[in-house]
């Protein structure tokens, strides 16, 4: 493969994967940048880019920021049902499996860690 059509295929790979990256919430880097803890990612026989992964605790933040702009409104606007199914969704990510989940989670949608537990219980036993 020659230099350009090298560089399209790094830059083709780029694109590919920037949707992926963004839904993580990770960073993209050249792969020089890249620290033991970030994954780098080769193709065509070489390293392309490096991805730096987010903290857990930002990861939360960054998924309840993506189910706003989802619903293009904040959370806290949504009605009970669709706040249930935001619920079901965040249990499905492992959102309440981090420390301070459940309270991280009431905040974003306006109501107590005990409606948050009650959306929980719905979503066990339908």
């Amino acid at each position: 493969m020659s230099g350009a059509e090298g560089a399209a295929a790094r830059a083709e790979f780029i694109a590919a994967v920037t949707p992926l990256v963004d839904a993580i919430g990770g960073e993209l880097l050249a792969p020089e940048q890249a620290r033991d803890d970030d994954v780098v990612l080769s193709w065509a026989g070489g390293p392309v880019a490096a991805v730096r992964l987010p903290l857990l605790s930002e990861s939360l933040d960054h998924i309840l920021g993506e189910l706003a702009r989802q619903h293009g409104r904040p959370l806290a606007e949504l009605d009970r049902r669709t706040k249930q199914q935001v619920v079901r969704r965040l249990e499905t990510r492992g959102a309440f499996a981090l420390r301070h989940g459940v309270e991280t989670v009431a905040a974003a949608l306006g109501v107590s860690r005990f409606t948050v537990y009650n959306y929980l219980n719905r979503s066990t036993n339908c």
